[in-house]
């Protein structure tokens, strides 16, 4: 597959962590990048490749460092890098974790093996559940029917009950380890956080390692479906990536933007960003890496709707238990959240079924949505009971009134108009 020097470049970065890990070992990450048409054009001698789905390419690498004496560092670092069109977080996650540590002990073959056993795949089908043979083992995964569709452990196609050690939710951010741990700092502040991501607030994920911020930024847009992506995430964003100086500048931050990012620079250049999320886990001890410290800050935000006090309690609990209890406690905190984004979306829907043409109309041809009214759907809201704990009238209100100017919002209008002026129209 043909890639542009400065593609080439982009994914080298992006594939390596920017700061010193540990001195031998080897962890997991996820990055995203931009796709630009005038270079992802291969020459005449070159074997064209597939174009983007979303204008994006998306890497896994697993990266490896090991002692070695003949080197002036005094270690070999490499990364194996496996790039794909697909938003599958989980299932590419899962299959890089487990081809890395075999190609860094046993070189080419075993890579030659893993692409024998993914090109005797069958094209995917969207909303399938397939068992996939890879490397001796057979992955049990379901797929989306879209890229913003919610699959959730409760609903999954799956012959037996759910289990994130074997199944695999391919759009789902990745399991392991326990996605509450990274977020064990800002267990409290989980509410603002979500009204920030669905209010499309633009956000900076700081963590100590790559890992942590690609598993969290995937964690964290998984929580916005069944709305569609409006803005730019990534997963693992260094100073070297080709869209640095567009995405961080001192304009500010584009709405929805959700950057994961290690680098202390960061944090200076990002100093007038209004939220800012940093991984980790609660400690008495010092740190020992530069940056922000764990938790949740936020320079404007003020939240619209309670919390939910008995789940932080639990989530909060779970966080000192056995892996096992941390694992379910992830699961509670994903339904939860996405319960909350399909709660909001229920004023919204309520009023377009008001807006649907008469029978009488769509004989007449007009098979389609009346004009959405902002004043009228926020005048709506108080005649229908609440399916979110909003603190008072005014601030849902406030909060509707945000999201209205959002760009998800245009987003998810234009494509419910698609789809119900498409079910108008099969009807007549």
């Amino acid at each position: 597959m043909y890639l542009s020097p400065s593609e080439r470049e982009n994914i080298a970065f992006s594939s390596f962590p920017d700061s010193l890990q540990f001195e031998q070992g080897s962890q997991v990450h996820s990055f995203r990048i931009r796709v630009y048409l005038e270079s992802s054009e291969a020459p005449a001698d070159e074997e064209p490749r597939p174009p983007p789905l979303d204008g994006f390419m998306y890497g896994f690498s697993h990266f490896c460092q090991k002692r070695d004496p003949t080197s002036k560092r005094g270690y070999q670092q490499s990364s194996l890098v496996l790039l794909t069109r697909h938003q599958y977080p989980a299932l590419y996650t899962s299959m890089i974790s487990e081809l890395g540590p075999l190609f860094h002990d046993h070189g080419v073959p075993m890579l030659e093996t893993a692409c024998h056993n993914i090109a005797s795949w069958q094209s995917p089908s969207p909303g399938v559940t397939v068992e996939l043979g890879f490397l001796g083992s057979v992955l049990h995964v379901e797929l989306p029917l879209t890229s913003d569709s919610q699959q959730l452990a409760e609903t999954n196609t799956f012959d037996e009950q759910f289990n994130p050690a074997v199944h695999l939710l391919a759009s789902s951010g990745p399991f392991e380890p326990p996605p509450i741990q990274l977020f064990e700092a800002s267990l409290a502040h989980l509410w603002s956080l979500w009204e920030c991501l669905v209010l499309c607030e633009p956000i900076l994920v700081f963590g100590p390692s790559p890992a942590m911020t690609s598993q969290a930024v995937w964690w964290l847009r998984d929580l916005l479906r069944p709305i569609p992506l409006a803005a730019d995430i990534r997963p693992y964003f260094t100073i070297h990536d080709k869209d640095h100086s567009l995405l961080v500048n001192k304009a500010p931050p584009k709405a929805g933007l959700l950057i994961g990012v290690t680098n202390p620079f960061f944090e200076k250049s990002c100093a007038h960003w209004p939220h800012v999320l940093s991984m980790g886990r609660k400690s008495q001890a010092p740190r020992v890496v530069t940056g922000p410290s764990p938790g949740w800050t936020t320079k404007t935000h003020r939240r619209h709707i309670s919390k939910d006090r008995q789940l932080l309690k639990s989530l909060e609990k779970a966080c000192s238990g056995h892996e096992r209890e941390q694992i379910q406690a992830s699961l509670d905190m994903r339904r939860h959240f996405s319960a909350r984004t399909n709660a909001m979306l229920v004023p919204l829907n309520r009023y377009l079924n008001t807006l649907m043409p008469s029978p009488v109309e769509r004989n007449a041809g007009k098979a389609r949505l009346k004009p959405f009214s902002a004043s009228d759907f926020l005048a709506s809201l108080n005649k229908s009971p609440s399916a979110l704990p909003f603190k008072s009238a005014s601030k849902k209100r406030a909060f509707y009134d945000k999201w209205l100017r959002s760009p998800a919002f245009g987003l998810w209008l234009a494509r419910q108009e698609e789809v119900i002026g498409a079910l108008l129209r099969d009807k007549n």
